[in-house]
């Protein structure tokens, strides 16, 4: 008897791991629940939701194939070793199979579990599926993982035009073993409160998934390298949930990609390439973290910038994070944030920039607002995302380049629809001052709207003296 170790794999199509342990004889399958470690983890509510709900679509897929579905309880993963070998002797199991996953905290529980499973003569098989390239297979010439992405991705096309990544085997019925599967549970305690409205914008299970890279491919790619800054257009493929949940592969959204675009990287339809482009900075940030473990420990990827001069501005976070900053587009976006569990990505680098660079908090803070709240929550690439705003990371943006969030507003939202969707104070604002309220000269509509907590010249050149005084530290360092 085979079992599969179900994590961040929620599906059964080109599933390395089930396809493997499947291949080997019949197969259980089996999902931990740790809720003291997603808490630790700062996972969002809605994220645990979206699980449940997708789990509960595998186990209607896995009960068609026969493989039954055990659900198991731990606080936190470091009692996953012991439930894992529990199952296995309490169902015979000759070999665990399992997707690897990326991160110091991850490793470690994979690691502690092969080696508890291999003392009792327990098979243990790590799969690589969560990503394209093995981490540690795409390197410089020195042998170090790479710091720049245009380097990362020009030695990972090269690669992918050598060979595509194969998906899977399909999974076949099997024969019904005498196992019957467990309940899965509708909710996890400290994970409530999702609201309904946001379990339809995100709908569970790999049909979905599919349905939204069908619907991208055929209607959005081609206008994708222009449409997908503007947050009032639907004009990205909204696929990262399904990605971080592992309910679509990187693998499928590849090869469905290149099909659309008659197998070409790097000519034919410009959308595809861009779209490729964004699968591989989320494989690039994922290899940042085996190969600089420090970002899982909540460190600047540049060390020197953990001596930036912080702001304890906490009545400033707090307007930050209920949108309430007198700036329209951070505030719509942090109410998208807080109403879909998602927000789009020009609005992330945006929102982002403003937090630690006008206000000059911590990136840190920004981090787990973000983790807490966003559905498609990953850590390699919120963690990377973050970074690069705040200059604190691998390939980050120069730290003398602030977005402006007025001139962003303006370029991206210039008619201010995304605004007034999640402003309705502002709704009879006209397009002239929707981007920065305070200058009208309607104070009656300027009443229902916050003034700016900041001013942006000011607190933009406080950030250069900032990371200016940050550079001469550095210097007069490597001096000495």
């Amino acid at each position: 008897m085979q079992l599969i170790w179900l994590r961040s794999d929620l599906r059964i199509d080109d599933n390395t791991a089930l396809s493997s342990a499947c291949q080997r004889g019949p197969t259980v399958a089996l999902w931990i629940a740790s809720p003291g470690q997603w808490q630790n983890h700062d996972d969002a509510a809605c994220k645990v939701d979206f699980w449940l709900r997708n789990l509960r679509q595998l186990g209607q897929s896995l009960q068609a194939l026969n493989i039954p579905l055990l659900i198991r309880h731990t606080d936190s993963w470091a009692e996953v070793p012991e439930a894992v070998l529990e199952v296995c002797r309490q169902h015979n199991i000759e070999a665990v199979h399992w997707n690897d996953e990326y991160g110091v905290n991850e490793a470690r529980r994979d690691q502690a579990t092969a080696r508890l499973l291999e003392q009792a003569g327990i098979g243990a098989h790590g799969h690589l599926d969560q990503l394209l390239f093995k981490p540690g297979s795409v390197l410089t010439r020195s042998g170090h993982y790479f710091q720049v992405f245009s380097q990362f991705k020009r030695v990972c096309l090269e690669h992918l035009h050598r060979s595509l990544p194969a998906r899977a085997p399909r999974v076949q019925r099997q024969r019904a073993v005498a196992i019957a599967s467990d309940p899965i549970p509708a909710h996890i305690e400290g994970f409530d409160g999702t609201p309904a409205a946001l379990r339809e914008h995100w709908p569970a299970g790999e049909d979905e998934a599919h349905q939204r890279l069908a619907r991208f491919l055929d209607e959005c790619v081609e206008d994708y390298p222009q449409q997908r800054d503007l947050p009032a257009v639907a004009g990205t493929s909204q696929l990262s949930p399904y990605l971080a949940a592992g309910v679509i592969s990187p693998r499928q959204c590849l090869h469905a990609a290149l099909a659309s675009n008659q197998g070409e990287f790097d000519s034919g339809n410009a959308g595809v390439q861009t779209w490729v482009n964004e699968l591989l900075w989320r494989e690039f940030y994922k290899h940042i973290l085996v190969g600089y473990p420090q970002v899982s420990r909540h460190r600047a990827f540049r060390a020197h910038t953990e001596a930036l001069p912080w702001r304890n501005a906490p009545e400033d976070l707090q307007a930050w994070k209920e949108g309430r900053t007198g700036f329209p587009i951070i505030d719509a976006a942090m109410r998208q944030l807080l109403h879909t569990g998602w927000m789009h990505n020009r609005l992330r680098m945006i929102v982002a920039m403003f937090l630690s660079k006008n206000l000059l908090i911590d990136w840190r803070e920004g981090e787990r607002h973000f983790m807490r709240h966003l559905i498609d929550g990953d850590l390699a690439a919120n963690n990377g995302g973050w970074q690069w705003s705040a200059s604190t990371g691998t390939d980050a943006v120069p730290y003398f380049r602030i977005f402006n969030p007025v001139t962003q507003s303006q370029r991206f939202d210039s008619k201010g629809i995304f605004i007034r969707h999640w402003l309705p104070e502002l709704r009879q604002m006209d397009d002239k001052y929707i981007h920065l309220p305070m200058k009208s000269a309607d104070l009656f509509a300027t009443n229902y709207y916050t003034s700016p907590v900041v001013d942006l010249e000011s607190s933009r050149q406080r950030a250069l003296d900032a990371f200016k005084g940050l550079s001469t530290w550095q210097d007069q360092r490597e001096t000495i």
